[in-house]
This record gives structure tokens, sequence and C-alpha cells, in this order.
């Protein structure tokens, strides 16, 4: 399969992610009554960055030129990858940079996100049949060529141990912090809101933590963050924040909140679900260098860094955990 078939067939997926077409809307409906946390407004937002960020022909045309991809691969690599499931669609990249190299695929989709990901490569597989031969399901990823492994820090040392022998790119737990001035405005905040709440905050773009000054006033933060108070309406977030609202109270720890979110002061960048975590900061220098060398995150948020609102719509040449995953694969 060459590679401007290989782009035009991409396309049109994109083209189908962002229809109403009746079977991909019943495959959506499908993947939330299966996962709960796929609710119809985060698994539309992730298919349709996907479709505009991804899938565009001339994306994929610029982005294949840049590395060279060349027309036909004729000895191409199985790469087996396991997904993750945290957030709807969250390994397609990783297809998507095996597919786009002419490289085989062989796919351990996570049960919490398999129904998506089978649905788009069947679709993609009866407009080219050819397609059946690149990418392929499977339980056991046995005689791969290289693997690519997203996980826990505890999955992925397994993953360390059982692909050793083998080119790997190994992902473990990361997570994204926000870096606040106290001079933000209403619409700052707002955007901030975005960056923490989209995907119930279990994304690795996800602000679990944000840096505050000293004497920082939470107040219009908080008020901000009413925004998304209908995720209380949610049974599996609400129940999150419930426990964590009782582990507080019985440990008579400070927190603030408001109906959707608590805030609680700890030094950790990982949060659980509805809790957000901050730190006074006293030289923004000095933390902006040290959040920069942290493996643990995978983007910063703030003035001098990516802007508020934009944690969520990472662009086709944006890796997860910094590794350039087409440049991996070129060179095995």
């Amino acid at each position: 399969m060459i590679l401007s078939s290989r782009i035009e067939v991409l396309s049109e997926l994109g083209k189908y992610m962002l229809s109403d077409n009746p079977s991909w809307q019943e495959a959506k409906v499908k993947a939330g009554h299966e996962n709960g946390w796929f609710i119809p407004e985060f698994v539309d937002l992730a298919t349709k960055n996907i479709a505009a960020s991804f899938l565009r022909k001339d994306v994929l045309e610029k982005w294949a030129a840049a590395y060279q991809i060349p027309v036909e691969n004729s000895h191409p690599k199985t790469i087996g990858i396991i997904m993750a499931g945290n957030i709807p669609l969250v390994g397609f990249h990783d297809l998507l940079c095996v597919f786009i190299t002419g490289n085989k695929a062989m796919v351990k989709p996570s049960s919490k996100d398999d129904t998506l990901m089978r649905h788009l490569v069947d679709k993609m597989g009866k407009w080219d049949e050819e397609v059946r031969t690149l990418i392929s399901f499977s339980e056991m990823l046995k005689n791969c060529d290289a693997y690519i492994a997203t996980g826990s820090n505890n999955s992925a040392g397994y993953f360390e141990y059982y692909f050793k022998k083998h080119p790997h790119i190994i992902r473990r737990n990361r997570t994204s912090v926000a870096v606040l001035t106290g001079n933000e405005t209403k619409e700052d905040l707002v955007k901030l809101a975005d960056d923490v709440y989209l995907y119930f905050g279990l994304g690795c773009r996800n602000v679990t933590k944000i840096y505050v000054p000293k004497e920082y006033d939470f107040i219009p933060l908080l008020s901000a963050f009413e925004k998304y108070n209908y995720l209380a309406d949610n049974h599996k977030y609400k129940n999150n924040y419930d426990y964590n609202l009782a582990i507080h109270i019985l440990n008579k720890k400070l927190y603030m909140g408001n109906p959707s979110i608590l805030l609680v002061e700890e030094s950790s960048p990982f949060s659980p679900v509805s809790q957000l975590h901050y730190e006074f900061y006293d030289d923004g220098e000095k933390l902006a260098a040290d959040l920069k060398q942290n493996d643990s995150i995978q983007c910063i948020t703030g003035k001098g860094f990516l802007p508020f609102g934009e944690a969520q719509y990472p662009c086709i040449d944006e890796y997860a955990d910094g590794v350039d995953t087409l440049k991996f694969l070129i060179g095995l």
C-alpha cells in the first residue's frame, strides 16, 4: 500500500469521523455504554480533534514530507501496540504513526476503549482491502519487530522486561500542570478549567496541579471552574468527589472547593479524579526550570508556556512523553 493510498484512506476516515453516519453514531453510543467515562461530549471532542488535527490530507502530506517517508515501504516491520484506555481513542496516534510509515500494526486495544478503535479500523478495511494487511488486532503480541506500550508505572516495569530484547517505546504515568501568576483574566481561568476538567481529568494532558504565588486569591478560580459543575451529575465522577471529600474531612485536612472539584495543597503533581493539587512558589524562573526537568510532566500551561485551554488539542507532531514516535519507526 503506497503512501498516497494510506493518506487517502486516512483523509477519508477523518471525514467519516466528522459525519453523522448512523453506524458511526451507534459505535460512539456503544462505547459510552461500555465505559461510563466516555460520555458523548468527550467522545465527540476526542474524535473531532483527531479528525481536525491529524486526519486532514494537507496535514498528513506535510507531516510525511517532513520525515521523508518513502512512497513504498518494501520491508515493513511488525509493530506491537499496547494501548491505554483512559480517554477515547488515546492510542490512535500510535496506530497512525505505524500506518503512515507503511509498517504493520498488531494492536492490543484497551478493554476500556475497544469499540471505537475496532470500528474505525474496520471502516478503513472496507474502503481499501490492503488496510487489513497492515492493521490487525490480537490479545497476545508475539513475534513483533518492535513494541510501543502505554500503561502505568507498574505495568511499564513488566513491559521493559518482556520487550527488552526488542526496540521499544514504553510510556509511563504522566500528567500536566499549570503555572499561575495571579494576573490571569476571567477568560484565562475559564480556559484553564478546560485543561483541568475535560475527559474528567483522566488524560496525561490534563492539568492536575497548579502552582500559585503566595497570597493567591482562589475565589475567582473556583468561580470560573463552576463552568463544569454539571460533571457532578455523573455518578462515577460524583462518587470520586464524595470519597475524596470524606477522606479530607475525616483526616481534618484543609481543602477548598466548589460542587465539582476539591483544591488541596500537595507536593505531588498527580491528583485523584475530582481533585486539583496546588502549591505556592516564590521564584518563577526556578519553578519553570524544575518543571521542564520533571519527566512526569507532559505539558505546562500558563504565561510563557502552552496557552491556557490548549492542553487537550495537540498537533500531529506533538508526541507523548516527548519521544518522536515517527523517528523511532523510521529508524528501525
